[in-house]
């Protein structure tokens, strides 16, 4: 990772302050800016680069490489349209593959809505083992996948995964018993596996680090949204029981699979390999972007962190570089907490609409009822993605979702068996659409990793540490402890205590680390860090001059 971008340009934007005039022949006129907006602009960045630009290059063979210019100057006007154009070319199109996501691995949930457990003769235990084969076999196939996407390319890789997930999904129509439910659980997730950090290494590609979890906050919001559309047409859909001797969940599998599909097969021809590469017979000949505007889409995404510069998007990782980003201890507290922080809140979303029935609501209206949930979640969902980069604070606003399910789950633990359905339904709305961290936290991931193959594997490990406790969270509510599963909530109210304790303690790690840096790099000469930044051999997130967010 070498560069040289200009002094005057500040290197956590990428363009000139809003005081500043881009002037004809690529001259620029500044007007000065004070030390504390100075400060304030550059703790935003990945680097702390401090007048010694010119060692953060990227490589000549990264794609980009042709529009590389660390002269070059933009409006910051220019740029905010740029991004939007971005939202509504890539990330719109990235929120439909992640409805097409959980329209297929998700429609379970609407399906045992409509006796699918009874029809194949599987108890609630069986229902529980098929969740535990899909969340292991979506683990396993995590880091295999990214490997696979990093080799051919998220453009490439995605749409196999899409079109060979809707097949499977579709057949489901077919199921025989425990035997096939099994099989066709495992079998989406190995092919399911790795999407959703094949996309966040995809859109990696073309956001800053700031700007990522607001589109990864859309990227959830369209995951819960599928919710909502799929129990309408779960509403619509279970009603065709019966038609041509089939039951209402075989045609809920046939037709989203059948329409998840279609959306892999255009993904095919859409996706673009990089925000260079965007030219195709399908996307026009001239590609969507100007020169111009690949120059500022390059040399923003370098200047924000010129980590990305230090590999192209077709080149694999070699085993030697697995094996070090496995090691990088930086980013152990992260995988930690993926592995507990969504345990309180999963058992309800998994048993939703299970919980509705057997609390007395008809098959029909359950699927309804899971609504405002969905939409509470969204709502959440956005205002605390919002909240995190308006306050400049991530690990801690996780405690959010645990101090919010905490008391819902001890009235859970408490309230007699004989208590109004519409309560009960009031409790799970509010467990299941509690405050979603996910967006920050993946955030955090690919920004704390420092390079392009930590982020690979970082994004797989942490995702694969989420799908962990998807199994142990499917394991906590038994059939033996139903229909109030008093045991399953003491285990919930005491995840719910020991997050707690992970997030804060994964802040004062992180904090520790930038203070310890801060003190040995300040108190370095500018010769000294020249010197340091190049001849050392430390690595993206173990420099001296990296910052780990927090």
């Amino acid at each position: 990772m070498r560069s040289s971008l200009d002094q005057k340009a500040d290197p956590a934007l990428g363009h000139i302050s809003k005081a500043g005039a881009v002037g004809t022949g690529g001259e620029v006129s500044l007007s000065s800016s004070s030390d504390q907006e100075q400060q304030s602009l550059k703790q935003d960045g990945t680097f702390v680069t401090d007048g010694l630009d010119e060692h953060y290059r990227p490589l000549e063979t990264y794609e980009g490489y042709h529009r590389y210019d660390p002269h070059f100057r933009w409006e910051e006007s220019e740029e905010k349209r740029i991004v939007r154009k971005i939202d509504w070319r890539i990330t719109s199109w990235a929120c439909l593959m992640f409805f097409a996501l959980q329209l297929d691995r998700g429609n379970i949930v609407q399906a045992v809505s409509d006796n699918m457990l009874p029809d194949l003769g599987l108890t609630t235990n069986d229902y529980n083992y098929g969740q535990t084969v899909f969340y292991a076999s979506f683990l396993a196939a995590e880091l295999p996948s990214q490997m696979v996407s990093k080799w051919v390319g998220p453009d490439n890789w995605i749409p196999i995964q899409m079109v060979s997930w809707s097949l499977v999904a579709s057949f489901q129509a077919f199921l025989s018993g425990k035997t096939s439910f099994l099989v066709c659980r495992a079998l989406l997730g190995l092919i399911e596996g790795g999407f959703i950090p094949d996309v966040v290494l995809y859109l990696s590609y073309f956001f800053k680090s700031k700007e990522l979890p607001k589109r990864l906050s859309l990227f959830w919001a369209a995951y819960q949204s599928t919710q909502i559309v799929s129990a309408f047409l779960a509403y619509g859909i279970l009603r065709l029981r019966g038609y041509h001797g089939m039951a209402g969940w075989q045609w809920l599998f046939a037709l989203e699979g059948l329409l998840t599909g279609t959306i892999g097969i255009i993904s095919a021809f859409y996706l673009p390999p990089s925000p260079t590469q965007t030219a195709s017979w399908f996307r026009g000949k001239k590609g969507w972007f100007s020169e111009h505007e690949e120059k500022i889409m390059v040399n923003r995404i370098l200047r924000d962190d010129p980590s990305k510069g230090d590999m192209h998007n077709r080149q694999a990782l070699s085993l030697t570089m697995f094996w070090e980003c496995l090691c990088d201890y930086h980013m152990w507290p992260i995988y930690l907490i993926g592995l507990t922080w969504l345990i309180p809140t999963s058992p309800l979303a998994q048993y939703l609409t299970l919980q509705l029935k057997s609390a007395g609501f008809h098959t029909f209206n359950v699927n309804l009822l899971t609504i405002p949930a969905y939409v509470l979640f969204i709502v959440l969902l956005l205002f605390f993605t919002w909240l995190s980069e308006r306050i400049n604070q991530r690990l801690l606003l996780g405690l959010a979702t645990q101090i919010w399910a905490f008391p819902c789950l001890i009235a859970l633990e408490v309230l007699p068996g004989s208590v109004s359905s519409w309560a009960k339904w009031a409790l799970s709305t509010l467990i299941v659409g509690a405050p979603y961290i996910h967006p920050v936290l993946v955030a955090i991931t690919s920004r704390n990793a420092g390079t392009v193959r930590t982020r690979t594997v970082a994004s797989a490990i942490y995702n694969m540490c989420v799908q962990a406790s998807n199994i142990i969270a499917s394991n906590i509510y038994r059939e033996g402890d139903k229909p109030l599963y008093r045991t399953g909530n003491k285990v919930l109210i005491f995840f719910c205590v020991l997050n707690c304790f992970l997030y804060v303690g994964a802040k004062i790690f992180y904090v520790r680390v930038n203070a310890k840096r801060d003190k040995i790099w300040n108190e370095m000469s500018h010769e000294q860090k020249n010197t340091y930044l190049a001849t050392t051999k430390d690595k993206g997130n173990k420099r001296l001059d990296f910052r780990f967010a927090h």
